[in-house]
Order: structure tokens, then C-alpha cells, then sequence
């Protein structure tokens, strides 16, 4: 028999994590040895505070991040050999979702592994949430080109499919792009066009606020570099 693979969500800041992460992933992570992380030390870190204290030495880790070569994906499928499970964490919310783990879960569904995925946070759900948007119908455009013509372009086709559908738009990026960024949208979007701006979800500082363009603009909003979704409807 092989292994599953256990998709374990992260906190979206430094929260403590039993604030955001459901009892039974927590206690899911006790029986886990054998661990596939975007960063090593950020892992170390989460399982350390959510409960492994003091075991970490026993646990093993591999890496998979935007640097992982497709070969070295394929070589990850000998870790469900000997029957162990596998845990996938990325660096911050739901692992595979807009992040470099679901090269291993489509090796994993190649393979006849089996998938298990866990309840917890996710930004994009919980923006969309508190955005009061268009809930019914949205889509996750990621990150957007970082070449300014290249990024405006971009903004204009989303807003454009946006007004056709009357679908939310959710974008995600860089967080030292954030206040350029947004002051691309304020720039390209029409003055009628909503756009929620959703920081630190989950933390106590927490920012989520909706407002049309020309209301943002007699704002002066600095976001700075915080983890950050925008969503936004024509």
C-alpha cells in the first residue's frame, strides 16, 4: 500500500495555530513524520507551534518551490513507497492553491495516490467573503505580469471580463508591489468600478474595505508590504 498525501493548511500570518486550523488537521499532524514544504525553516516553525515542539528532529522534510525542476517533482513519488503519509505545506493558507505544491499533487494523482485534503484558512475565500461582491460567480487570476505596460494591460482585460460577466476578479501580489499596484487600478480603472482591498486576513490588524475607484482616490490609503488580495468588480 502506498502512502496518501495530506494537504495541511498554514496560517495566513503569525497567528497561533490553533486561532485558524481545525482541531482534527492539528491533531492529524501527530501521526505525520514525513513532510513536502515550500520552505524548511517556516515548516520547522508552524508544526513546532502547533504541537511538535520538541519533535521536529524526527520529522523529514523535501522541498518543493518555484526553483523544484520537473524531475526532481517526479522523484518525489518514492516517498509514498513504503506506505507512509505525506504532509504538503506551503508557506502561508491552503497548499496547491496559487502555489508550487500542486505539481505534487498532480504527480500524485498520476500515480494512483491518494489526496486528502484539509480543512483551513484560505484568503481568497475569506476576501471574497467580506468583500460584499459578486459571490456567485469570480475568478482567480493570480499574479499579474510585473512590466508596468504588461500588468495595465492586464488590469484593463480583467476589468473588461469582469463588466461582460459580472464577476468578481480576485488577484493576488507581491506584498513591496502592493501600493504601486493599487495605484495601477486607481490609474487604469473606470471611476464606477468596485475594488476591495483585503490585508493581513485573520490577523488583528486586519483591512478589508470596499470602495469604488473615485471613492478610493479621495483616500490615501497605504497598504505597505502585508500579505494582500484585491478583488474587483465592474
Amino acid at each position: 500500500m502506498k502512502g496518501k498525501l495530506y494537504l495541511i493548511p498554514s496560517p495566513l500570518g503569525d497567528n497561533d495555530p490553533a486561532e485558524v486550523i481545525p482541531a482534527p488537521t492539528l491533531a492529524l499532524l501527530q501521526g505525520i513524520r514525513r513532510y513536502v514544504v515550500e520552505e524548511v525553516r517556516t515548516a520547522r516553525r508552524y508544526l513546532s507551534r502547533a504541537g511538535l515542539k520538541g519533535h521536529i528532529s524526527e520529522l523529514e522534510f523535501h522541498e518543493l518551490n518555484e526553483h523544484t525542476t520537473p524531475e526532481e517533482v517526479e522523484a518525489l513519488a518514492s516517498l509514498f513507497d513504503d506506505g507512509q503519509d505525506v504532509g504538503l505545506i506551503s508557506e502561508a493558507g491552503l497548499p496547491a492553491v496559487a502555489d508550487p505544491g500542486a505539481a505534487l499533487v498532480a504527480l500524485c494523482h498520476r500515480h494512483g495516490i491518494t489526496v486528502v485534503p484539509q480543512v483551513g484558512p484560505s484568503s481568497l475565500m475569506l476576501a471574497l467573503m467580506a468583500s460584499g461582491l459578486n459571490g456567485q460567480s469570480f475568478a482567480f487570476c493570480g499574479y499579474l505580469p510585473a512590466k508596468t505596460e504588461e500588468r495595465r494591460n492586464a488590469v484593463k482585460a480583467i476589468e473588461k471580463a469582469s463588466q461582460a460577466h459580472k464577476q468578481t476578479q480576485i488577484v493576488i501580489e507581491t506584498p513591496y508591489r502592493n501600493d504601486s499596484f493599487f495605484a495601477e487600478l486607481l490609474q487604469t480603472c473606470r471611476p464606477s468600478t468596485r475594488i476591495c482591498v483585503a490585508a493581513d486576513i485573520t490577523l488583528p490588524d486586519a483591512f478589508i474595505r470596499t470602495r469604488t475607484v473615485s471613492e478610493w482616490k479621495k483616500e490615501n490609503l497605504i497598504i505597505g508590504k502585508r500579505p494582500c488580495v484585491f478583488l474587483i468588480l465592474a
